[in-house]
């Protein structure tokens, strides 16, 4: 197994500050949008910019939800290992608002295609978009393509993109693994 560094702190924290300055421009002061991550690796994602928003760029009372898409993708139960649910936590109205997804890897599509059933159970949105740290364009099943992007990245399909947080891995870094 190989690994090589794609993006390495410094490069993350770059990219963080570029898709958060992305978010204002088409959201100005977030007062009729919120940001949800997908749980569970996007909430990582989704908290940092959310920070980012509050401490560094002055956005005030952004709102941050998780949601949890495990009963609503097309492979529960479909594998030997059992899916663990994790939490959903939206403490506000999606009715009318816009809606930023944000997940760390947009691979085959799947995860955003649940996501997006899985939000209906909370109201009816004016609008969703999707922000991902890594992009894996040639990799899509569905038709779905992310509003904001950190970086495109060219994978075949033996290979993975993992996002490592500091908050969880004790970094902030993305690899490309080879088996």
């Amino acid at each position: 197994m190989s690994q090589k560094v794609l993006l390495n702190a410094k490069e993350v924290n770059i990219i963080l500050h570029r898709l958060a300055c992305q978010l204002i421009e088409n959201h100005n002061d977030f007062t009729n949008t919120v940001l949800i991550g997908i749980q569970p690796r996007g909430k990582f994602l989704a908290n940092r910019l959310a920070e980012l928003l509050e401490s560094e760029y002055q956005i005030k009372n952004v709102q941050l939800g998780l949601l949890d898409i495990t009963f609503y993708r097309d492979d529960f139960r479909r594998g030997e290992k059992t899916l663990e649910a994790n939490t959903t936590e939206i403490n506000f109205l999606v009715e009318d608002k816009k809606i930023v997804f944000i997940d760390d890897v947009l691979y085959t599509g799947r995860s955003i295609r649940a996501a997006l059933t899985a939000i209906q159970s909370f109201g009816r949105p004016h609008e969703i978009e999707l922000l991902t740290l890594i992009d894996r364009r040639f990799s899509r099943h569905l038709p779905i393509q992310p509003n904001y992007r950190g970086r495109q990245v060219d994978a075949i399909n033996d290979e993975r993109v993992k996002v490592n947080w500091v908050e969880n891995e004790g970094e902030d870094a993305v690899y490309l693994i080879s088996d």
